[in-house]
């Protein structure tokens, strides 16, 4: 049996930056947003606060190996960090920084370019453009060309056959795809390398379709799949019909509430995409520290339900190769979308528990 990789999205947003200090306020990391929160309703967890590695600042080292050697410990084989770029301009890109220089921790990792502009949206706030994205052939070379020199040289990238991996988050924001992936490659075979290239899939954007663009394989990326499109559909079309009344006559309906339980069994029944895509799950979503409307909850996330998620999804899939082999986990620390894999006052360390049982069951079947 070819080795399955689980590989955990990671947000670098944990230490004050000067972009931060001047939007939000001197210091300003998410832990502002995860503190504030409230519960919303009768049996709402929230704040979400964080146990064994407490409020952590990515800029201190030990930190980083602490991360690194949690998720080592409890079956994750790699992170796959969000990379910001903005025609040469960076964000949150100390911590990797950090790790290329010192080579610590000694984990694998992957790069996913979170590529939309940057916005006040993300709390909730107006559409207000801080940063915008910005395409052209000059910053295709010029971003290609800093990640094959600075990054994807270093030992710990992952690959496949040789390929470092490379993530696209919003693939359809590019004004030509096509093109920008004929640049990347003839620049990376320059330097006699080869890329693998993979497309985040999200409800709104899915299908083989797209990877004729040039891409290697997709990524799902969950909850927001067309998974969740189907289940919000069929589970109550009558129930969908009111939350629209409400929410164009009456503006009442400023939050989304999906049963964990519900949508996990309907995840397991539904069989995997007929292309190249590697599946995803996630340990629990809920983003209303971060949102004043448009909140997104998956209610009453446990433990065992992500366990049996987990296990139905390692079990199902078939690598595609020996290196070919990712099932992503939506995500190791995305604290103010109630989203993490890292432990919590709640439930300490049972989701990264849940983690490493998958993954023994699946090696001794």
């Amino acid at each position: 049996m070819v080795d399955k990789r689980i590989i955990a999205f990671y947000l670098p947003q944990y230490h004050p930056f000067s972009e931060n200090d001047e939007w939000w306020g001197k210091g300003f990391t998410e832990w502002r947003n995860v503190v504030k929160a409230k519960p919303l309703y009768r049996g709402h967890y929230q704040p979400h606060l964080p146990a064994d590695l407490g409020f952590y600042d990515l800029r201190i080292p030990e930190v980083r190996e602490q991360q690194a050697d949690m998720a080592r410990t409890y079956g994750v084989n790699g992170f796959c960090y969000y990379h910001y770029w903005f025609n040469g301009r960076q964000l949150m890109e100390r911590p990797l920084k950090e790790i290329l220089s010192s080579g610590k921790p000694d984990f694998p990792f992957m790069l996913c370019w979170a590529n939309e502009n940057w916005t006040r949206a993300w709390d909730g706030g107006s559409r207000h453009v801080l940063i915008a994205q910005n395409y052209s052939e000059e910053d295709d070379r010029a971003h290609i060309r800093y990640l094959l020199e600075n990054v994807f040289s270093d030992s710990r990238y992952i690959r496949v056959d040789g390929k470092p991996v490379f993530l696209i988050y919003r693939s359809m924001l590019f004004p030509n795809m096509k093109e920008t992936i004929r640049v990347w490659r003839e620049e990376a075979a320059n330097k006699g390398v080869e890329l693998y290239l993979c497309r985040v899939e999200t409800m709104d954007c899915y299908g083989e379709e797209y990877l004729q663009d040039g891409f290697d394989a997709a990524v799902e990326f969950q909850p927001f799949t067309h998974q969740m499109n189907d289940f919000q559909r069929k589970r109550n079309p009558l129930r969908k019909f009111a939350y629209n009344i409400n929410r164009h006559l009456f503006n009442t309906c400023k939050k989304k509430k999906i049963d964990y339980s519900e949508y996990v069994d309907y995840a397991c029944k539904t069989p995997f995409s007929n292309y190249k895509m590697y599946p995803g799950v996630t340990p629990m979503w809920d983003n209303t520290s971060r949102r004043k409307q448009k909140m997104f909850i998956l209610d009453k996330s446990t433990p065992e339900k992500y366990g049996e998620w987990l296990y139905s999804v390692m079990n199902k899939f078939v690598p595609y190769s020996k290196d070919e082999n990712f099932v992503f986990v939506n995500a190791w620390n995305e604290w103010a979308e109630g989203n993490h894999l890292e432990p919590d006052l709640k439930w300490g360390l049972r989701y990264l528990e849940e983690t490493k049982k998958v993954v023994q069951t699946i090696a001794n079947e």
